[in-house]
C-alpha cells in the first residue's frame, strides 16, 4: 500500500474543514456514504399520489418504476463513492498530517462508525457548543469516567457533528493507548496525539482545537461509589500550555459515562500482570465474558461552559505557580459544579 501525502493539517488543500461536520454527515448520507438514498430518491409527492388514483394501476406501475430506478442509482452512486474510497486508500491518494490524522478515514468511516452510539445508543444531548471557538486555538477540559475512555470519542462526534463552524477536536491520550496494536493506528488517524505539552503546544499553536483530561486513569477507573466526584486535576501543566498559546480554555463537563460500566472492584493483581493501570470489575464483567463488556444504554449530556480567556495575563505567567493553581482550581471547580447542576435536572439514568 503506498504512503499517504503529508501535509501541515488546515493548508489549502485540505478540504475538511470548509463545512460543518453535520453538514459533511448530511453530504456523505445523500451520496449514500450512511445509508441514504440521495438525492432523487423519495417519494412521490402529494400531486403525483393524486394523479396515480385517477391513472390507476398504471400509474402504480410507473411509480414503482420510477423507484426502482431511483434506487438503483443510488445503490450505483454508494457503489461508486465506496470504490473511489478504497481506491485512494491503496493508491495512497489521500493526506495525512503530520501528526497520523486522517480527515478523509475519520469524516467518512470513524464518524460514521461512532454516530450510531452517540445519536441511538447513549442519545448524547449537547449543550454550549458555540462556546468552543469558531476559530483560532482552544483548550477544552473535561471530567473522565466509564472505565473505558468511550466519553472523550463521544465528545470528538459532538464537536465534528454540532460545531457550527465545523470544528474538529484533537484528544491527548494516555501512554497506553499508542501502546495498543489497532488502536494506537485508529487513535492517529482519529486525530488523537500524546498527552504531553510538546504535542499540545504544537496543535495550540496551528489553531487546533484540544482536548484533555487531566483526571487521567484516576478519574476514569475511579470505583462507582465516587461517580461525579472530580479526582485530582494533576499540577496545572494543561493550564500552563495553554497561556503560552493564549488559547481560551473551556471548560466540559460529561454527564451518563460514569454509569455505563458501573465498576464495584478492581482486581489489582491482574491489573499488574496485564500491565493495565486497574482492572475493572463490574456487575456484568468478567461474569458474563464479552457480553459483560457491552457497556450500559445511559442516558448522556456534554455541556460545554464559557470559555476562560488566558491571553490578558502578563509574560512569564506560565511560570507562575500560584497562578497554574488558582486557574486549575477554577477550572476544576466550573466542572464539578456543572455536573452536579446536570444531575440534579437528570430525570433518570437511562431516559
Amino acid at each position: 500500500m503506498a504512503d499517504a501525502k503529508v501535509i501541515p493539517f488546515g493548508s489549502p488543500d485540505d478540504g475538511y474543514g470548509r463545512h460543518s461536520g453535520r453538514e459533511r454527515h448530511e453530504r456523505h448520507r445523500q451520496q449514500g456514504w450512511d445509508g441514504g438514498t440521495g438525492p432523487g430518491s423519495g417519494g412521490a409527492s402529494a400531486g403525483d399520489a393524486g394523479a396515480d388514483e385517477r391513472t390507476g394501476r398504471a400509474g402504480e406501475g410507473t411509480e414503482t418504476d420510477a423507484d426502482s430506478s431511483a434506487a438503483g442509482g443510488s445503490w450505483e452512486r454508494t457503489a461508486a463513492q465506496a470504490l473511489a474510497f478504497l481506491r485512494r486508500r491503496v493508491t495512497g491518494e489521500y493526506e495525512v498530517d503530520d501528526f497520523g490524522y486522517d480527515p478523509e478515514l475519520t469524516d467518512q468511516v470513524l464518524m460514521s462508525l461512532l454516530r450510531p452510539l452517540y445519536e441511538k445508543y447513549f442519545r448524547v444531548e449537547v449543550r454550549g457548543v458555540e462556546n468552543i471557538p469558531a476559530d483560532g486555538s482552544a483548550l477544552i477540559v473535561s471530567n473522565h469516567s466509564g472505565t473505558l475512555p468511550l466519553d472523550g470519542l463521544m465528545m470528538q462526534v459532538a464537536v465534528h457533528d454540532h460545531h457550527p463552524a465545523g470544528r474538529h477536536l484533537r484528544l491527548l491520550a494516555a501512554d497506553l493507548v499508542f501502546m495498543l496494536p489497532v488502536v494506537n493506528a485508529l487513535a492517529r488517524k482519529a486525530g488523537h496525539t500524546l498527552a504531553c505539552s510538546e504535542d499540545a503546544a504544537a496543535l495550540l499553536a496551528r489553531g487546533e482545537i484540544v482536548g484533555v483530561m487531566p483526571e487521567g486513569f484516576k478519574g476514569l477507573g475511579k470505583p462507582f461509589s465516587e461517580r461525579y466526584k472530580l479526582q485530582r486535576f494533576g499540577r496545572g501543566g494543561f493550564v500552563s500550555t495553554a497561556l503560552r498559546a493564549g488559547a481560551p480554555i473551556v471548560p466540559c463537563s460529561v454527564v451518563g459515562a460514569e454509569e455505563i460500566y458501573p465498576m464495584v472492584g478492581n482486581a489489582k493483581t491482574l491489573a499488574r500482570l496485564l500491565g493495565f493501570p486497574y482492572f475493572p470489575v463490574t456487575p456484568t464483567f468478567p461474569w458474563l465474558g464479552p457480553l459483560g463488556a457491552v457497556p450500559l444504554p445511559t442516558k448522556w449530556t456534554i455541556q460545554f461552559g464559557e470559555p476562560i480567556p488566558t491571553d490578558g495575563y502578563p509574560e512569564g505567567s506560565a511560570e507562575d505557580p500560584m497562578l497554574m493553581f488558582n486557574l486549575t482550581d477554577q477550572i476544576r471547580e466550573t466542572i464539578q459544579h456543572t455536573l452536579y447542576k446536570l444531575l440534579v435536572r437528570r430525570r433518570s439514568v437511562f431516559f
